[in-house]
């Protein structure tokens, strides 16, 4: 499922958007400022981000400007501002797109497709390393230095999904949703029992993880560690 993050200060254009999008499927979560939004990122990296420009805490080139100093998340500015220099210095500064207030609805979604499969085409594959285990996500290959690791299916999408946002909690419900798919976020006794058997196959000690770790009731984080790309 795709994440979107939507930030504006117009409560009727959250609102807008959030029904539009999870009636399509996505996982929506909105800001009404810059610095909520900031936070978001920095928690649970989206997919794609919706940012309108005028904003009442920091202006939405500042945001623009702060997200491009640690991400190449997609962002598409959504923004009433329709002069060119607005559209040229977004653009400038890191912005995949740039729409104008007010849109229809089915041409934003056209914009989030484009900038999602821009995105899936260009992500490198990603190799994470902890001592001498090295867990190769792009080809699901785990080994300790000559040993092979066995991971089932299941087991490598949990990893896969905390390995694309390691160091990031990753929410329980939006972990639940990635693996087995809508419906299934209240089972939560999925993760333990899957979670425990990762880490009997890849923790040094599985009592007490130092790799896969668990923010009771909240979340799960795979630990910030080497990563080769």
């Amino acid at each position: 499922m795709t994440f979107v993050l939507v930030v504006d200060d117009d409560p009727a254009i959250l609102r807008t958007l959030t029904i539009n999008l999870r009636a399509r499927d996505y996982e929506v979560e909105t800001a009404g400022d810059g610095r909520s939004a900031l936070q978001i990122v920095d928690e649970r990296m989206p997919d794609v981000v919706l940012l309108d420009l005028g904003l009442p805490d920091l202006d939405g080139v500042d945001v623009l400007t702060r997200l491009r100093g640690f991400t190449e998340v997609p962002v598409i500015v959504v923004s009433a501002r329709s002069e060119p220099d607005d559209k040229v210095e977004a653009l400038d500064l890191g912005a995949d797109d740039f729409i104008t207030k007010p849109f229809s609805i089915e041409e934003l979604l056209a914009r989030i497709r484009v900038v999602s499969r821009r995105n899936a085409v260009d992500e490198p594959a990603l190799v994470v390393l902890a001592g001498d285990l090295r867990l190769d996500v792009t080809e699901s290959r785990a080994t300790r230095g000559d040993q092979t690791i066995h991971l089932t299916p299941i087991e490598w999408k949990i990893v896969e999904t905390l390995a694309r946002r390691r160091g990031r909690l990753v929410r329980q419900a939006e972990l639940l949703h990635a693996v087995w798919g809508s419906g299934y976020e209240r089972q939560t006794n999925y993760l333990r029992v899957h979670l425990a058997s990762i880490r009997r196959k890849l923790e040094p000690d599985p009592s007490r993880p130092t790799l896969f770790l668990t923010e009771p009731g909240i979340g799960h984080r795979l630990a910030a560690s080497d990563a080769a790309r």
